[in-house]
């Protein structure tokens, strides 16, 4: 019957082809092939309406409304409690944050210095956890060996009866300020927080393995709490950083490459609160970058700054002057966007005879910008004059003689900033929320509450100490927020998302970064996460500034795979999360105001629908999978989509719908979904006689997706989890029949295996009320299809026709060669006639970027000697862990433990090297405007080919027909990709700081101090104090 109709249609239009378009005879009129195509439409429509069962299924919902409700999705009211229920979560959180800081500070005020104590009994990890072998001989038999077990919100081994101290690699565990290590009592912490992560308190937290050696032997520990970004966001207020290079002559060879790697790591402790510009001068002062004024320090911006330090040269005489002047015209503008708070010179120089005091009885008199110099390199150069530049102008001066002395000294500022915050007390006691990223100990993603801890001890002289003694810090999953946000009654386009300050989003669908390893922040800024618009920017700055608010319009929405693009209307309503910087919206298509509510109330109901969920019922009714939810908290989880189905069967056969570990709403929906479209397969599906549809589907809204027959679901390759399928997403959105094409195989084999789709929404109205509680299809035989097209056209040689679908990718064509091409973007194949439907409007782009790709790194030349590492593949990282223990005091066995421990052949090296993060661009096509018919000619060098494209009515396909590529060889071959490409930093951030895009900063600064310690009127010489 289905092959019927395909070979009708084939004939229909082919046999007219033949006839009225020979070899000899002219190109067909425009009314000739709109008659094609409506037969076209009429036969492909009738197929998939009759072998899918739309009608069907819809009718089902209908006959059984006393199964269901109607309930109404008010957007208003379920943006503002998830957005309460988010801000008691926080603020529970922030309680216990206060609660842990003040104790740390008591304990601190109250602690007695003991020489005695024993470094040995209190360090846990120094490098990283390993279980202690038998020949363990390590000094210190006091070690203590804690006993772990494996918890499950941490989801690894954990001891609550140990607190552990982690130590950077660059610092000695001898060190005398770690063996006064705080001695916390935190046993209470998780009293009535069972969910509490981490709370760490500079480097001090519950005691686990650091490092898995089982599963990283290799791996080197270079991790440092205080370059968290968590810990540089809750150590001082944003700061406005003016960094100056000296690059005049003396500085060349070695010097310069400690002032390239020194800059790096400086710009390394700033965060996206933070503003920065590099500036090198010898004779003239310029700026390093394109950059002309201080940008945001975001990990694009700072990269952009890094590939210029790297080009740095040194050539002519310092002239201080110079430099400092252009740094304070910079650092002083207040035209650009910029923190407005700490305002900061870094110099890095090797020394000189200049002091420039005019320029800063010109510029800062009033020392509200500190100057911190920084003297690089070993030389005999007199010290005094960047000495008195640190001294005069509230900052510190240090020496880098090695690249061993880098990473702390570019670091060690945090805490002269951190200075204003204690003076301040109470009034600094704010909980900061920030951004998000990936959890070092492998939770995901997480924002973390930070508090800073002071030293509550006075000085000899009765004066407070200004020191801060660490950040406090309690990490909140973003899965924790995620279950105050519930999705599974706004249908599958419907979603919550949350924004910081910066415009960050913290929720949303397309938060999904795929390098799990990177150190970077996670900052996906909203207009990014989505296809921009201009309303889309009104809606982002009225939330960073806390408004409510609510708007309806037309949107562009990219496909779940990425590859198609689709007009919806979307309801977007937002407001402030209270007593956080954070904004939560929820938005909303026109169709999901509504949802049904399963009420099947009778046990014999229940348990006839549980039946259809039986493996042993899949030969009768197809086979089914159930979307991965929590349903019920015993149901064990697992990977395999037929195991978890089984443990859900399993336990519905033991316990009711309504126990109290269940979400009674969601059982009992799958259930009514799964006896529904039971329903369809054994009283509809099953009775058709169908040749050349190789499968019929149906997804729901509960959560089911049946798949009939039996053997076509044992290949079905979809997500378990509908609101994941990208199909289904689309089919929503359009109220016509969805043709997706299967995936193109470049090897040419099996390129079509998977079929092509065909689906459609079920649309329902119950009291006037629109409802699409699934999607049917039917999956067709890409081979029949073909066969059947090409059967009668194989002598029309001179004509080239094909299908394409809304995206340009190739579904049909009468060419031989483009059968192994099904699913193939048509710009590949054609890259002239594709140009010209893009230039007659035909089709539409959209270009964007993916700031959360993969891509394999770039291989190393074999050539050289240098130090390896497989965990920092980079030369930078590979000279720090070489030489930090060259500086380290007491730290020489370091050095010799890398080379012990990482042991891998070059070639071993190579292959372990893991994907970096990456910016990739996409190109999307989709339909530009409603008109049905267009018509042009290709025109070559020495040959034009005429076109006619007609869109198939009631579907996403356009029908193309066109002389022959073959016989007009001399267009343009460059093909025109759309397949997702690397590009080496997405949008020119030259040009996009010219218009930063809207923030607002920390609403409180702490960046002047009305008293000073003493030790103000010396110098830092390698950190410590003279």
């Amino acid at each position: 019957m289905a092959a019927g109709w395909l070979l009708v249609f084939s004939l229909t239009l082919f046999q007219s082809l033949v006839m009225n378009h020979s070899s000899e005879g002219p190109f067909p009129s425009a009314t000739t092939i709109k008659s094609w195509v409506d037969k076209m439409q009429e036969d492909l429509v009738t197929l998939a309406r009759t072998a899918s069962g739309v009608d069907q299924l819809a009718a089902i919902y209908l006959k059984n409304r006393d199964l269901y409700t109607v309930e109404a999705n008010n957007p208003r009211q379920l943006v503002e409690i998830a957005a309460r229920d988010i801000e008691k979560l926080l603020s529970n959180r922030s309680k216990a944050l206060v609660r842990l800081a003040k104790e740390a500070e008591k304990n601190q005020a109250s602690h007695q210095w003991r020489d005695d104590i024993l470094c040995n009994i209190l360090l846990f990890t120094c490098l990283f956890f390993k279980k202690p072998e038998k020949n363990d001989t390590e000094s210190g038999s006091q070690r203590i060996r804690p006993v772990f077990e494996e918890d499950p919100v941490f989801r690894r081994q954990t001891s609550y009866q140990h607190a552990a101290v982690h130590i950077p690699t660059d610092i000695y565990e001898g060190c005398k300020l770690l063996k006064a290590s705080s001695n916390l009592v935190l046993n209470n912490s998780r009293e009535g927080q069972p969910q509490l992560l981490w709370f760490l308190i500079f480097f001090s937290f519950l005691a686990s393995p650091w490092v898995d050696k089982s599963r990283t032997p290799n791996k080197i520990d270079l991790y440092d709490v205080r370059r968290r970004p968590w810990y540089i966001q809750g150590a001082a207020s944003p700061k406005d950083m003016l960094i100056l290079v000296d690059a005049s002559g003396s500085v060349s060879g070695l010097t310069l490459k400690l002032i390239r790697t020194s800059v790096i790591e400086m710009l390394e402790t700033l965060s996206d609160d933070d503003f920065v510009n590099v500036v090198s001068f010898n004779n003239n002062a310029q700026n390093v970058s394109c950059f002309n004024h201080l940008v945001q320090a975001n990990v694009r911006n700072k990269k952009k700054l890094k590939e210029a330090v790297y080009k740095i040269s040194a050539k002519g005489i310092t002239d201080y002057k110079k430099g400092f002047s252009y740094a304070f015209e910079q650092l002083l503008n207040h035209s650009v966007s910029r923190a407005n708070c700490n305002k900061i010179i870094m110099l890095f120089t090797d020394g000189g005879e200049e002091r420039a005091q005019e320029i800063f009885h010109k510029y800062n008199e009033d020392k509200k910008v500190r100057v911190f110099t920084f003297s690089v390199g070993q030389h005999n150069y007199d010290k005094g004059p960047i000495q008195w530049m640190a001294c005069e102008n509230k900052g510190y001066y240090y020496e880098i003689p090695s690249i061993g002395a880098i990473r702390i000294n570019t670091q060690e500022y945090l805490d002269v900033l951190g200075r204003p915050m204690v003076l301040a007390g109470e009034k600094a006691k704010q909980v900061q929320w920030t951004n998000v990223y990936l959890d070092a100990l492998e939770l995901g993603l997480v924002i973390t509450g930070t508090l800073p801890v002071f030293n509550l001890t006075k000085e000899q002289n009765g004066k407070i100490n200004q020191l801060i003694l660490g950040v406090m810090g309690v990490d909140v999953s973003l899965e924790d927020i995620k279950k105050l946000t519930p999705r599974f009654t706004l249908c599958p386009n419907g979603y919550y998302f949350a924004i910081d300050p910066n415009g960050y989003v913290l929720l949303h669908p397309n938060l999904q970064p795929k390098n799990p390893k990177s150190q970077e922040p996670v900052t996906l800024d909203f207009l990014d996460a989505e296809l921009e618009n201009d309303i889309k920017v009104e809606i982002r700055k009225k939330m960073i500034d806390g408004e409510s608010g609510e708007k309806t319009f037309e949107t562009l929405v990219k496909s779940q795979d990425e590859r198609y693009i689709d007009k919806g209307n979307r309801t977007y309503t937002w407001t402030a999360v209270n007593g956080t910087d954070y904004s939560l919206a929820l938005v909303l298509p026109s169709y999901s105001f509504y949802y049904i509510k399963a009420k099947i109330e009778e046990p014999i109901t229940q348990a006839r629908y549980s039946e259809t969920l039986k493996l042993d019922h899949f030969d009768e009714a197809g086979y089914t999978f159930i979307a991965p939810r929590e349903y019920c908290n015993d149901v064990k989880k697992s990977e395999n989509n037929t195991e978890f189905l089984l443990n859900f069967n399993e336990f519905i056969d033991r316990n009711t719908p309504s126990s109290p570990s269940c979400n009674t709403d969601m059982v009992i929906r799958v259930l009514l979904d799964a006896g529904f479209t039971n329903d369809l397969a054994q009283n509809y599906w099953s009775k058709l006689s169908l040749d050349g549809v190789v499968a019929q589907f149906v997804v729901t809204d509960g959560g089911i997706t049946r798949v009939f027959p039996k053997r076509a679901g044992e290949d079905w390759l979809e997500n378990a989890e509908t609101y994941e399928v990208s199909f289904y997403k689309r089919s929503l959105d359009n109220d016509n029949y969805i043709f997706t094409a299967p995936y193109y195989n470049k090897s040419g084999a099996n390129s079509y295996e998977t079929g092509i789709m065909v689906s459609k929404a079920v649309e329902i109205t119950v009291n006037g009320k629109l409802l699409k509680p699934a999607v049917v299809g039917i999956k067709i035989d890409a081979t029949s299809w073909m066969e059947n097209f090409t059967k009668t056209t194989i002598k029309s040689l001179h004509v080239d026709c094909v299908i394409l679908d809304d995206g340009g990718f190739l579904l049909m064509s009468n060419r031989d060669e483009y059968t192994q091409q099904i699913g193939r973007f048509f710009g590949e194949i054609d890259p002239g006639l594709m140009r010209n439907l893009i230039n007659m409007s035909l089709y539409a782009f959209n270009k964007s970027y993916d700031y959360q790709s993969v891509c394999d790194p770039e291989e190393e030349p074999k050539q050289g000697a240098g130090l390896r590492s497989a965990y920092v593949p980079t030369i930078t990282d590979i000279l720090h862990l070489g030489w930090w223990a060259s500086a380290a005091k007491c730290g020489w066995y370091l050095f010799i433990f890398f080379f012990l421990s990482a042991d891998m052949e070059d070639d071993d090296f190579s292959a372990a090297l893991p994907k970096t993060s990456c910016i990739t661009e996409q190109t999307q096509y989709f339909f530009e405007n409603d008109d049905k018919s267009f018509g042009g000619i290709v025109d070559c060098i020495n040959c034009s080919r005429l076109y006619h494209a007609e869109k198939i009515s009631n579907t996403n396909l356009v029908f193309i027909i066109s002389d022959s590529q073959l016989l007009c060889r001399s267009c343009d071959p460059k093909p025109l990709m759309q397949a997702e490409k690397e590009t080496d930093e997405g949008p020119n951030p030259c040009e996009m700081v010219k218009q930063p895009r809207y923030r607002k900063g920390p609403d409180v600064c702490f960046d002047e101090a009305k008293q000073y310690s003493l030790y103000r009127i010396h110098y830092r010489f390698k950190g410590e104090k003279l």
